[in-house]
C-alpha cells in the first residue's frame, strides 16, 4: 500500500458554509450536551450540513472503545451512559426542524448490550416527540450480538445502516477490531427481524483497495440483503490516522455507481465527498 502523503484536491479545501449558522448549531449542541459524528469524526461536509441545519447525532458518549485506523473519534475509556440523552436528541432535532434524523454512536464494547437499548430508546423518543419523522440508525457491529441487532431493528427505525467500511484484505490495518463477515451477518440479521426495513452500508475508497475488490464487496452486500450503498473518498482526519493511498478520480465513482445499480441496489450514492449520512434524506422516498 502506497502511504506517501498526497496533495489535497481542490474539492477537499473548498468546503465552507455560513459561519453564523455553524456557530449557532455548535452552541446549541454544547448547551444540550450532545455530540455529532460531524464534529467528532471531522467530517469534510460539516460546513455544508450545519449551514443547512442538519447533523448526525452520536449517542453513547464521545469516547470509542475501538481504535480504527481511519477514525478521528476519541479512543479513551468511555464514561457512564446518560439516560436523558435520547430526550435531548429529540428536543434538538425538533428545534432544528429535522424531518429525517440520523443517529449513530461510538462503539461501546464495554457495555453488555453494546448500547443497543440506548439506540432503541432514542428511536422511541424521536417517534413520540416528532410526528411523521423518519429515522435512520448507523450502528456498530455489537460484537455480533444478534439480540442487540434485534432490539434496535424492532424499535422502529426506517433505515438500518451498518458500514462495511473497506475491503476484507485491508481489515487488519483499517479495522483491526472488526470482522468483515460479522458486519455482513448483521445486515442479514436485520432482514430476518424486519424484512420491511431498508438496509444500508458504506465503503471508503482510496485506502489501497482495487476496483475488483470494491465490486466484490458490493456483491457481498447485495447477497446479504443490503438495499442502499454509499461510496466515498477516504480523507485522513489527523496525523495519527492512516494516510490516503490514492485520490480516486470522479469517473471511477461514476463507475462504482453503475456497478451498484447493475447489482440491484435501490440507491447508490457515489462521489468523493459522499459519507454515510450525507444527504441521507434522499432515501426517504424509498421508505414504504
Amino acid at each position: 500500500m502506497n502511504m506517501a502523503r498526497k496533495r489535497l484536491p481542490v474539492w477537499v479545501t473548498n468546503r465552507r458554509g455560513d459561519p453564523d449558522t455553524i456557530h449557532s448549531i455548535k452552541r446549541m449542541l454544547r448547551r444540550m450536551k450532545l455530540h455529532t459524528v460531524c464534529e467528532s469524526a471531522m467530517c469534510p461536509n460539516l460546513g455544508e450540513c450545519f449551514t443547512m441545519k442538519t447533523a448526525t447525532f452520536m449517542i453513547l458518549g464521545n469516547q470509542c472503545t475501538r481504535s480504527c485506523a481511519f477514525c478521528a473519534v476519541d479512543h479513551q475509556e468511555p464514561g457512564p451512559l446518560d439516560p436523558d440523552e435520547p430526550l435531548r436528541i429529540a428536543a434538538a432535532a425538533r428545534d432544528l426542524g429535522l424531518k429525517h434524523i440520523v443517529v449513530t454512536s461510538v462503539t461501546r464494547d464495554d457495555l453488555p448490550d453494546g448500547g443497543s437499548d440506548q439506540f432503541a430508546e432514542t428511536i422511541r423518543c424521536l417517534r413520540s416527540g416528532i410526528p411523521g419523522v423518519t429515522i435512520e440508525v448507523l450502528t456498530p457491529d455489537f460484537l455480533g450480538d444478534a439480540e442487540a441487532v434485534r432490539r434496535v431493528a424492532e424499535a422502529g427505525p426506517d433505515i438500518y445502516n451498518h458500514n462495511i467500511e473497506t475491503v476484507p484484505r485491508l481489515y487488519p490495518v483499517v479495522r483491526p477490531s472488526a470482522d468483515y463477515r460479522r458486519s455482513l451477518d448483521l445486515i442479514r440479521e436485520v432482514r430476518v427481524y424486519r424484512p420491511d426495513l431498508l438496509t444500508k452500508s458504506g465503503i471508503m475508497v482510496g485506502l489501497g483497495e482495487t476496483v475488483d475488490e470494491v465490486a466484490a464487496v458490493m456483491r457481498d452486500l447485495r447477497d446479504a440483503g443490503c438495499d442502499l450503498l454509499t461510496v466515498g473518498q477516504y480523507l485522513q482526519p489527523g496525523k495519527a490516522n492512516l494516510p490516503v493511498a490514492e485520490y480516486i478520480p470522479e469517473e471511477q465513482f461514476a463507475e462504482y455507481e453503475r456497478i451498484g445499480c447493475e447489482l440491484g441496489f435501490r440507491q447508490v450514492m457515489s462521489g468523493p465527498l459522499v459519507r454515510s449520512s450525507y444527504h441521507a434524506e434522499f432515501a426517504t422516498d424509498l421508505i414504504s
